[in-house]
Formats: structure tokens, sequence, C-alpha cells
């Protein structure tokens, strides 16, 4: 008798060297978070939405980039409804924004191309600071940059107008490194 339990397809690590090269501690925790929610959920690879819930659940720094407890409660409320059954239409299905090229098999390296192109746009915002890693306001402004990814369409469907988020997000930003 076979078991028709579907199995979950593995996804490879980054290696350690590649997180500590430039994310901070609370940024690679993110990662590790959106890397189990992927698995749990049974999709092929993480997507920005396994990033932004991660985001939110990890990071209280995010959590005073949006607008008061209402708002954030809206974003949430949506992911878990994601999580629990909505994104069934999102599963076996790559996440591709277009703003990396789709030239390799979005299965193999275990990330979808906007989530990648996300994590690149985090790098890219703390270096332009002067700084060595990125952190979580990093990560939550590049995937409101970004119009066609899940994340965007997750704030968009509670509320949230991604545009004005990226602004907060890079006062926050601003008010953070005036801090340090």
């Amino acid at each position: 008798m076979q078991n028709r339990t579907p199995q979950i397809p593995e996804q490879p690590a980054p290696t350690r060297a590649e997180l500590d090269a430039g994310f901070t501690v609370e940024l690679t925790s993110v990662v590790t978070g959106a890397r189990r929610r992927a698995l749990r959920d049974g999709d092929r690879h993480i997507d920005t939405a396994h990033l932004l819930h991660s985001l939110i659940e990890s990071d209280p720094e995010v959590r005073t980039a949006f607008d008061g407890g209402p708002q954030l409660a809206r974003v949430l409320g949506y992911l878990v409804q994601r999580s629990i059954g909505y994104g069934l239409r999102w599963q076996g299905a790559v996440e591709d924004s277009g703003v990396v090229p789709l030239v390799h098999d979005p299965g193999v390296d275990g990330w979808s191309p906007s989530a990648v192109a996300a994590m690149e746009g985090a790098r890219a915002r703390a270096e332009r600071r002067g700084e060595d890693r990125a952190g979580g306001l990093d990560l939550l402004a590049a995937l409101a940059a970004d119009p066609e990814c899940r994340a965007v369409e997750v704030l968009d469907r509670a509320g949230v107008d991604a545009a004005w988020l990226a602004g907060r997000t890079a006062e926050r930003t601003a008010e953070a490194s005036g801090r340090a």
C-alpha cells in the first residue's frame, strides 16, 4: 500500500555565510520563519507573503511602521486566512512580479524571484545608508516597493497603501539610523 500523503518538497537552506553576509540576526530569523511557513503551507518556495508574515511576527520595529493596531490586525488577519486556505490559488504557481527575470526553475533554490528581489533590495537599502547589514525595515520597504508582489497584494486587500507604507518605512529607518 502506498502512502497517499502528499510530500512537501524540501527547500535547501542558504548557507550560514550567505545569511550572515548581509542581514542582521533579526532578519536572519525572519528568513528562517518564512521558510518554516512555506514548508508548513506546502508551498514550493518562499514568496514575499511568507516574508511579510514572518517579518510582522518577528520584528517589533516593523510593526510600528503600520498605522496602529487595527491596520496591523487586518494585515495579520489576511495573512492567517492565506495560510489556512486562501492562498491555495497560489500553491504551485511561481510568484514572479517581473522585477527579476525568471531564467531558472524557481523550485530549485526554494525562493520566488520576487522574494529574491526583495532580499536584494533590502541589502541595497542598507548599503545606501552605509550599513553592512539589512534589517527588518529595509525588507519591509523592499516588499512595499514591488507593486506586483504577493506581499503588496496582501497589503492592498487589508487596506494598506503600499506606497504610503514604503514612505513611512523610510522615515522609521531614518529615525533608527539617527539613534545609532
